[in-house]
């Protein structure tokens, strides 16, 4: 089973690449200089080690690459202007930095880490309130959608299930989060013509995981979901397996 892990996750890295965009240079600049940032990288790079190392799945670059192009995604099919895209490209950049301290309350700590960060590059102390503020909100223990970049981060972090977030190298010790995560095969994120619903659309291979089990695990993250949906004047769907639960 570890060299099919292997060949998948392989797969899967191309499949990231799809939903992952390189910024236009003109259209995002803030977004632009984060990803070139040092100490921001640093950041994203070392919390995922420290994340490994605990067990969880994987929070580096593809996964921050993933909830940016569907944040993107959301606040540009809803007709959103680029500068406000560009902050909330910029919070989902750095949303997990915070579990370089901590897995808990790492949405707060790493909105003030954000925040120095930002205030380093003399960004207008109305564009870090924003970023820090979607930052600060996006976790399901205690975040809310309280802004329109605070919704689009919940709804691409909560969304982006997949197998190769699994980190652990031995199936035989897969906990529930990875026996999840390695279930699902594909996973995409759609607003319909009419903007008017949200869908998340799940394939999940149940020889590895069972529906169950996503609900047991991410229930939460689900709720928090429909009401960065309902922010936005969405309905939320979750369909699994073509299969309509929410």
């Amino acid at each position: 089973m570890k060299e099919k892990m292997e060949k998948e996750k392989k797969k899967n890295k191309k499949s990231i690449s799809t939903t992952s965009f390189e910024a236009e240079s003109g259209r995002f600049p803030l977004f632009n200089q984060i990803m070139d940032n040092k100490e921001a990288n640093v950041y994203i790079q070392c919390q995922n080690m420290a994340l490994q190392a605990l067990g969880f799945t994987e929070h580096a670059f593809a996964h921050v690459q993933v909830v940016a192009a569907r944040t993107r995604y959301i606040l540009e099919t809803l007709g959103e202007d680029d500068h406000l895209i560009d902050l909330a490209l910029t919070a989902a950049r750095l949303h997990d930095i915070g579990n370089i301290v901590n897995r808990v309350d790492h949405s707060q700590s790493g909105a003030i880490m954000a925040f120095q960060i930002l205030n380093k590059l003399s960004v207008p102390a109305e564009d870090i309130a924003e970023i820090i503020c979607a930052i600060g909100n996006h976790d399901e223990n205690n975040g809310v959608p309280v802004s329109r970049i605070s919704a689009a981060l919940i709804l691409a972090d909560k969304s982006d299930v997949r197998r190769s977030r699994v980190q652990n190298p031995d199936p035989e010790t897969f906990d529930i989060h990875d026996h999840v995560n390695y279930s699902v095969t594909k996973s995409e994120i759609k607003i319909n013509k009419e903007h008017s619903g949200i869908k998340l659309k799940l394939h999940i291979d149940t020889r590895y995981g069972e529906i169950g089990d996503y609900f047991n695990i991410f229930m939460d993250r689900m709720l928090l979901c429909k009401r960065a949906a309902n922010f936005l004047g969405l309905q939320f769907h979750l369909i699994i397996n073509e299969t309509p639960l929410m």
